[in-house]
């Protein structure tokens, strides 16, 4: 496995989609930086790293498993990877708020970029952008962020999680896809209790989770007893 380190750059995975257009890299390639001073969330949302404290990096996976598979079966399948990770350093309550973000006893620990390059046959090429918060303390004005550090005192090798993400993905990939929907399920972020939402024109209600589907779609069961399904960035949950 190829592993790049980096001082200081704008964006991991930026970096890696330009190294990939430019070489022909090695499955589970991966960068990590020192200091990442653009690094994105979901749609562009920006995300905020201590230098040297914490896990940035992006990994290159060039997957031709999931040609039958719908894409956010590849996200559900990274994801699990990512949580099983955090899961045995014995980290409490830990949970997948829908769709990519990483979550320990109720705040946000870490998050998920994935961006795919669409082959013709079907399969698909992706960068997956990975920022855990290891050994971070002060998340001033960040209310509902944390960290590992945090939640356990213990230290935290950026390299070695590097790795260990690494060789879960590798691990999850194997698994089936139903299964990998199952366990992604029961780990979901609030699924099946009352919690408050906004949507995208900035009207707050009580709804409840019933699933995610196959396409990404988050499963609302509103007051008045529909179900509404909601892209990434059409709602919001309010904890």
């Amino acid at each position: 496995m190829s592993i790049i380190k980096l001082d200081a750059i704008d964006s991991t995975n930026d970096y890696l989609k330009q190294l990939a257009r430019e070489n022909e890299l090695d499955n589970f390639t991966i960068v990590t930086a020192f200091d990442q001073n653009k690094g994105r969330g979901q749609l562009n949302t920006k995300w905020c790293s201590e230098p040297g404290k914490n896990l940035t990096m992006s990994m290159f996976v060039n997957e031709n498993s999931f040609v039958n598979h719908s894409v956010f079966d590849f996200n559900v399948t990274v994801a699990l990877a990512v949580i099983k990770v955090v899961e045995q350093l014995n980290i409490p309550n830990t949970n997948l708020k829908w769709p990519n973000d990483i979550m320990a006893d109720g705040k946000k620990v870490g998050g998920i970029l994935i961006e795919n390059t669409f082959k013709p046959n079907g399969s698909f090429a992706s960068v997956i952008g990975v920022g855990l918060n290891l050994n971070q303390t002060n998340f001033e004005n960040l209310p509902q962020a944390t960290s590992l550090t945090c939640l356990t005192g213990n230290v935290y090798e950026i390299e070695t999680l590097a790795h260990q993400i690494k060789k879960s993905l590798e691990l999850q990939l194997q698994t089936p896809i139903e299964e990998n929907w199952k366990n992604y399920l029961n780990i979901l972020f609030k699924i099946n209790v009352p919690c408050a939402f906004e949507d995208a024109h900035g009207q707050r209600f009580m709804g409840i989770i019933q699933t995610v589907n196959r396409e990404g779609k988050l499963a609302v069961l509103k007051d008045d007893d529909q179900i509404c399904l909601y892209e990434v960035k059409e709602i919001k949950m309010l904890f």
